[in-house]
């Protein structure tokens, strides 16, 4: 067997083998000497078939088999002769078969790159410290009260913090335009759901009044159409509302299902679910400074084929089926930085020897169902699923990297407060 390889790209390869002559012939020549004693033509006895004929019948078709056979026996020999370590499937094609000449293939494929692990020792690592302060536990429970909050009609001017609800229609430069009507639409003053200036200018209307406000959208709206463009908007108030915000009682505790303890106990809980927070905040802030160090030092280039197979995985996940309308490009960084990631932790878990621990899986495991009714059951669930456990056992391979980066790494600690950090992971996500 003869094995050639050219380089097509950067771990793009081409990989030609050659069979020789006598090998495939042979094996040809073989399986129908032992079709003439099995096969049945009219006109000859069973096992009387002469060789000329059977041959002249089923060459073809025995030497399209036996080149499928011998493909798919030398593939991985050549692999293994030539030290390749394909990523991927391989595009195979047959380049030459026919009698008395080598069997020839051509496997196309990408290689996994080399995979270097960088000195981190210069690596200079951020660990944010902070504590949940009760000022911040009042702000949770106030948001709390806020989701419970109830609306009464009033007759009065409308104020901040308010509800109305209205008819409007918009024009710019006199034309309506994309989104410009709606009906019965209630809005909360000072919410800044609307673009600015609208919410303003309705402070002080009542149920009843009708009123034409003028307004510009933004320079970066969303619709080209309008965007940075002077706007009036017709409008008619049907009904003005205030807010009415329970009190911070037992009873309000029992209404998030705490029984003993009333709102000592709701507080302690409120308390423990911050600390989670943050702890998880924490966490994923230096996986993130850890890993973009790993990508930025490491350089790695990645496989198309994986990168492909990655991509497919987002849109999967997207919800969008196996094709996006043809825009792949859009998943390319992410599934980029998620193929050289997996191979840059694999190379480390492999190069230290490092292990998952299984009771971390399960604390792990345990912390997640705390936010549950019935925790127990949750564990169960994860143990019973084994998509559901690769996925945490993934997270505890990527904290034991992390862990290890950060033991090459200096470390400098900073203090910040949970509002900031919350406030980081909303504008990362």
């Amino acid at each position: 067997m003869q094995v050639s390889v050219e380089t097509t790209s950067g771990l793009g390869r081409r990989m030609t083998v050659q069979i020789p002559a006598e090998q495939m012939d042979q094996q040809v020549d073989s399986k129908l000497q032992q079709l003439t004693r099995s096969v049945r033509l009219d006109g000859f006895r069973p096992g009387k078939v002469p060789l000329s004929v059977v041959k002249k019948r089923y060459e073809d078709q025995v030497r399209k088999e036996t080149a499928a056979e011998l493909i798919a026996s030398t593939y991985e020999q050549a692999l293994q002769q030539e030290n390749l370590k394909p990523a991927g499937e391989p595009s195979i094609e047959q380049t030459r078969n026919r009698s008395g000449e080598e069997l020839e293939y051509v496997a196309v494929f990408d290689v996994y790159p080399e995979v270097e692990i960088p000195d981190l020792s210069d690596l200079q690592i951020e660990r944010p410290l902070a504590e949940v302060a009760e000022a911040e536990i009042d702000q949770m429970l106030d948001k709390l009260r806020r989701q419970r909050m109830t609306w009464t009609k009033v007759e009065r001017a409308a104020a901040n913090g308010d509800r109305v609800e209205i008819d409007f229609e918009g024009t710019v430069d006199g034309q309506a335009f994309s989104g410009n009507a709606a009906k019965n639409v209630p809005l909360e003053l000072g919410s800044g759901s609307m673009i600015p200036g609208f919410e303003d200018q309705l402070i002080g209307v009542s149920a009843g009044d009708s009123k034409t406000i003028d307004v510009t959208f933004p320079e970066d709206y969303g619709s080209a159409e309008v965007a940075g463009k002077a706007a009036k908007f017709d409008i008619t108030v049907h009904s003005v509302s205030e807010a009415a915000l329970p009190e911070l009682d037992d009873e309000f505790a029992r209404a998030f299902g705490v029984g003993d303890g009333g709102l000592d106990a709701l507080r302690e809980e409120v308390r423990k679910n911050m600390r989670r927070e943050l702890d998880a905040a924490i966490k994923n802030r230096i996986k993130s400074q850890v890993f973009d160090a790993l990508l930025e030092k490491a350089g790695l280039d990645v496989p198309a084929s994986l990168l492909d197979s990655e991509i497919d995985a987002l849109i999967k996940k997207d919800g969008e089926g196996a094709d996006a309308g043809g825009d792949r490009s859009r998943y390319e960084d992410e599934a980029r930085r998620r193929v050289a990631l997996g191979l840059l932790i694999s190379e480390i878990i492999q190069r230290n020897q490092l292990a998952i621990d299984p009771d971390r899986v399960r604390e792990t495991i345990e912390e997640m169902a705390q936010s549950y009714e019935n925790p127990e059951e949750v564990v169960q669930w994860y143990y019973s699923n084994q998509e559901m456990l690769t996925g945490v056992q993934t997270l505890i391979m990527e904290e034991t990297v992390v862990n290890w980066v950060v033991e090459q790494a200096q470390v400098e600690e900073k203090s910040t407060t949970f509002e900031e950090l919350m406030q980081a992971v909303s504008s990362a996500a």
